[in-house]
């Protein structure tokens, strides 16, 4: 059997990115909905994606990372092929606690990067 969230986080992300596409602006409902899939890590990653701290990456393969400018700082590079961010957050929230979805907080921040980009 598929596992069902990750199906409803994708239709999510499509939903938002149709919405931004026609209106540039992302509805209260939809951003709500990201907070109940991904929990309140999706909040963090908005909000450092408001605060440009996020920068896409692309090789001439077409292959992309992205660089987090953390809270204190320091540079994390996060790999769209790995299901890990080598952020202090990362490590607490999913591997030391089990919680959420394993990529949430890198799933959320490369697409709403995409959609940002995209406008």
């Amino acid at each position: 059997m598929r596992p069902f969230l990750p199906t409803v986080a994708e239709q999510l992300f499509r939903d938002i990115q149709k919405t931004y596409q026609e209106t540039s602006q992302i509805p209260d409902d939809l951003l709500i909905a990201l907070k109940f899939v991904f929990g309140s890590c999706a909040l963090q990653a908005l909000d450092l994606v408001d605060q440009r701290s996020v920068t896409c990456l692309s090789s001439p393969s077409g292959r992309k990372a992205f660089q987090v400018m953390g809270g204190a700082g320091r540079l994390y590079t996060c790999f769209l092929s790995c299901h890990y961010c080598p952020c202090p957050a990362f490590a607490y929230t999913v591997l030391r606690r089990n919680e959420g979805l394993l990529v949430s907080l890198r799933q959320t921040v490369t697409h709403r990067e995409d959609y940002v980009s995209q406008a």
